[in-house]
């Protein structure tokens, strides 16, 4: 799906002035981390490292890893189609709702793709597939999936493609790594972009078995993560513990907004993470997003098209709360304007 996710205000001619269509951390890159691209600048004049190998090494130094279990990658969307690529062909289950391109990426590669809705999904479940994708937190619905260990230890036939990109956006669940030591059946995707809000650089990695990761490698084109890319990872690893989000804050502004949001007359979903699903009982989603956008200069993601949802559901990230006030008040007006 080339379109149709958040984050698109470059197709808009009004300006934006609050962006609620993404989950990306709002409160933009890591203190020093402009300086330090601008410092490195010079190494753009020659090619990348061809597999990131100095940040391959960091990564798994940091996690007490191998470097031979990292494969870093040009965001966790280039991780989801090498994946699709590797496993061609095979039965593949989505959780859903669910980010478009799992579905995607595995009918381009000749899947047998099938889907089992979250609240259908428990740790006694035995799978009949080959591959599971599973989003933990989930996007959009910002679910979370207690149970997992054992729903891996229960199902040894099927590769379990864990997308963590919202972990560090929670405080209901911790990472699946240490998981990795016990099970070879374990993918994990990890985003650098969201939390540390430079999503125009893309950057990932992945985590798995050195055997997954073997097989990944060899499918892997040179070069796909660009020089700057690389150095913002390093400097973000060099800096882990200082460039934590305050997520616990993050949250209680989120719990805070969402109630507000109930009083304008929308319906609002439970969420584990600073992201939460919503409805409106005016209208649809299509129609709301270009009322906010024409009337207010506010962006909201028009929820409709992930599989599952209605064409009334709409995702909404939680930003600074004067920023959340902005759409509070848009819709107010809302009601008003389908009447």
């Amino acid at each position: 799906m080339l379109h149709g996710h958040g984050d698109d205000a470059y197709r808009y001619r009004r300006e934006i002035r609050a962006d609620f269509s993404t989950n990306v951390w709002y409160g933009g890159e890591p203190a020093g981390l402009k300086e330090h691209l601008f410092n490195q600048w010079s190494l753009v004049q020659k090619y990348p490292e061809v597999l990131a190998e100095s940040l391959n090494e960091q990564v798994a130094q940091h996690y007490d890893i191998k470097p031979e279990q990292v494969l870093i990658s040009n965001g966790t969307t280039e991780s989801i189609y090498l994946i699709a690529q590797a496993f061609r062909g095979k039965r593949t289950t989505i959780a859903t709702p669910a980010f478009a391109e799992y579905e995607d990426a595995c009918r381009m590669q000749q899947h047998q793709v099938a889907f089992i809705r979250w609240d259908e999904l428990y740790s006694s479940s035995r799978l009949a597939t080959e591959l599971l994708f599973i989003c933990n937190p989930n996007n959009p619905t910002g679910s979370v999936f207690l149970p997992l260990e054992e729903l891996i230890s229960g199902n040894p036939q099927t590769l379990f493609v864990l997308d963590e990109a919202f972990i560090e956006f929670t405080l209901s669940i911790e990472t699946a790594v240490p998981l990795l030591s016990r099970y070879e059946n374990l993918v994990i995707l990890r985003s650098m972009t969201k939390a540390f809000a430079i999503p125009g650089l893309r950057l990932g990695y992945i985590l798995a078995h050195e055997k997954q990761i073997n097989l990944l490698r060899d499918l892997k084109f040179p070069w796909s993560v660009n020089t700057l890319a690389i150095e913002a990872g390093k400097f973000i690893f060099d800096n882990y513990e200082l460039l934590q989000l305050p997520v616990r804050q993050l949250l209680e502004d989120k719990e805070s907004f969402a109630l507000q949001l109930q009083h304008t007359g929308v319906t609002v979903y439970e969420s584990h993470t600073h992201f939460f699903l919503a409805e409106t009982t005016q209208g649809n989603a299509a129609e709301l997003k270009q009322f906010l956008v024409e009337q207010h200069g506010l962006l909201i993601r028009d929820a409709s098209n992930f599989r599952g949802l209605k064409e009334t559901h709409f995702r909404v990230a939680t930003l600074a709360p004067a920023q959340n006030q902005f759409l509070i008040k848009a819709l107010s007006t809302w009601k008003n304007h389908c009447s």
